[in-house]
């Protein structure tokens, strides 16, 4: 089988200093990562491997920009901007079992590639027998498999529909240089420069700023008690900008803590973006809120996060078990409020939930550091058997601005996590002590049977 390589006529190996016009930054920034790619293994591993490709010690990897195939005759033209309409660079891994091809499409700034565009690009896959399409662009999504451009099944049949927005190799190079996994002094070297790179401001890199035009009618909706539709375009397109929101905070906290945080998400939705848009416009609809939750490794619990259209408030909360070792609500209560002596109380409060039906009581940090009674039930006699502490901020007439909201939750979120998440440790039971024989005689728990046994062990 001819390789894809030889169908292509022209081909520049991706650089990192790279000869384009000024004014061409798509393409600079498309030949800077693949260069990286091409120079630190560590991070090629990890891109190739969020779409399930494994790079394999024989195998090779090439990244090609400026690509012309044999077969590239007829040039079409970019919708905008002008240019031929072929792809970025194109990729080639090789693991002498078998060839793994992809063409590579970016844009940089606002610029998007359109359905058209996207239509073309999987057509000529298809024509070469390129085993998938990705694109990068500052649009960001849960999953490389959920692209932000939706084809149908008929369009899409036969290539693999990738995408990576810039943030998102940005905060894996940064990962790996935090991990120190990069292998030598001359690849962190390289891939320090790509990330100093991609964070300036010159680059057109860009995190999710701003929620959509929509934004501010449909929080006036709600306010004004407006019946809304899970179908309307307006519900549909906040759900689909707060999902970008998502992935763009959950890489906030990633660069923040030095870890990759996980945005979690159910089983279906993991598989289905589509039912995973369906099933959150209907909660925006029923209960009048954004939620999602991240996973921060080796925290107490997860972080839940949530914007609640009707109060026009930020929530981030983490749940943990109360110690059953304490019996008391207020020693139970002392025990969490030690883990968060030094927190800067304004904003968090601490719910107590007990089993059961009943109200479950709430105050904030500072009544609890004054009298931790504040959390006893005066109808039930029985402690608390979780804490819910979690920190609030309302926005009021701000919580409408499209940029306002994001700018202030991506403030609130990691503040939430340098006061309260960082600290806390979730309760472990203690280890059973060995009783000595006067006490587990003064217990009662030595009878007939033992005294059998001993007789049985001496003879």
């Amino acid at each position: 089988m001819t390789g894809i390589l030889e169908k292509v006529v022209r081909g520049e190996h991706a650089r990192l200093v790279p000869v384009v016009a000024d004014t061409s930054r798509e393409e600079r920034a498309v030949s800077v990562v693949l260069a990286a790619f091409r120079g630190v293994e560590a991070f090629r591993e990890a891109a190739l491997r969020s779409l399930g490709q494994r790079v394999g010690k024989r195998a090779r990897f090439t990244a090609l920009t400026e690509i012309v195939f044999e077969d590239d005759s007829h040039p079409r033209k970019k919708g905008k901007g002008g240019g031929n309409d072929r792809p970025d660079g194109l990729l080639v891994l090789d693991t002498t079992r078998q060839e793994w091809t992809a063409l590579l499409e970016g844009k940089i700034g606002n610029d998007v590639v359109s359905e058209d565009q996207l239509k073309r690009y999987v057509a000529d896959a298809k024509a070469r027998g390129v085993n998938a399409v990705i694109t990068i662009t500052n649009q960001f999504v849960a999953r490389p498999d959920h692209h932000p451009v939706k084809l149908s099944k008929r369009d899409a049949k036969g290539v693999e529909l990738y995408h990576w927005s810039w943030m998102y190799l940005l905060t894996e190079a940064t990962l790996l240089l935090e991990e120190e996994a990069v292998g030598s002094a001359d690849q962190r070297f390289l891939l320090e420069e790509v990330v100093r790179y991609l964070r300036h401001d010159t680059s057109g890199v860009t995190g999710f700023r701003s929620m959509n035009p929509e934004w501010k009618d449909l929080v006036t909706q709600v306010r004004d008690r407006v019946t809304l539709s899970k179908n309307a375009e307006e519900v549909r397109n906040t759900v689909s900008a707060w999902h970008q929101e998502q992935r763009d905070l959950g890489l906030i906290l990633s660069r923040k803590v030095g870890r990759s945080v996980r945005l979690k998400l159910p089983r279906e939705h993991r598989k289905n973006a589509d039912k995973r848009l369906e099933d959150d416009a209907d909660v925006l609809v029923r209960e009048h809120r954004l939620t999602c939750t991240f996973d921060v490794p080796d925290a107490a619990s997860d972080i839940e996060v949530a914007a609640d259209i009707a109060r026009r408030s930020i929530f981030a909360t983490m749940r943990l078990d109360a110690p059953r070792d304490k019996k008391s609500t207020k020693a139970r209560v002392n025990w969490l409020l030690r883990q968060l002596k030094d927190a800067e109380a304004d904003g968090i409060q601490v719910r107590a939930l007990r089993r059961g039906r009943g109200q479950h009581l709430k105050a904030s940090l500072a009544e609890l550091r004054e009298d931790p009674r504040h959390l006893e039930d005066p109808e039930r006699s029985s402690p608390p058997s979780a804490f819910e502490v979690f920190y609030s901020l309302d926005l009021a007439g701000k919580f409408t601005g499209n940029r306002v909201f994001i700018d202030r939750l991506e403030e609130a979120v990691p503040h939430f996590y340098e006061q309260v998440g960082q600290r806390l440790r979730a309760w472990v039971a203690p280890p059973p002590q060995i009783q000595s024989r006067d006490t587990a005689e003064a217990d009662g728990e030595f009878g007939d049977d033992e005294q059998a046994g001993r007789s049985w062990a001496g003879d």
